[in-house]
């Protein structure tokens, strides 16, 4: 099993209930296919650096998973059938992305300040 992380540009019209149906049809077709859902971040509404079929925001969200490696080629097809995503990017993690996303996530980075006597 490897650990993968997807980012989803969905178009900006989409409603908050269709944005969280399709986020719950992508972990369920992620388990589905033998992999785990490890963290699923949505980042909302943002703006684009340049138009996507003329629209110049989207809908960012952003879902840390682990899975066998003929997962991402079933996710990808699915991904490409559907006309709510506007892009998407697969990217593989190794062991120390896996490890700073997890210690990001938990608060790990916080700045400590010494005590003066």
């Amino acid at each position: 099993m490897s650990n993968y992380e997807l980012m989803v540009i969905f178009t900006p019209v989409l409603s908050e209930e269709d944005f969280k149906a399709s986020q719950k049809k992508y972990q369920d077709m992620i388990a589905s296919f033998g992999g785990a859902t490890v963290h699923s971040n949505p980042w909302g509404l943002k703006s684009l650096a340049y138009p996507i079929q003329k629209k110049t925001t989207g809908i960012y969200w952003v879902l840390e998973y682990s899975g066998p490696t003929d997962l991402n080629e079933k996710l990808k097809i699915q991904i490409l059938r559907d006309e709510q995503i506007m892009r998407h990017m697969i990217t593989k993690l190794d062991k120390y992305a896996v490890e700073y996303n997890h210690v990001k996530r938990n608060g790990g980075f916080a700045v400590k300040q010494k005590m003066e006597a």
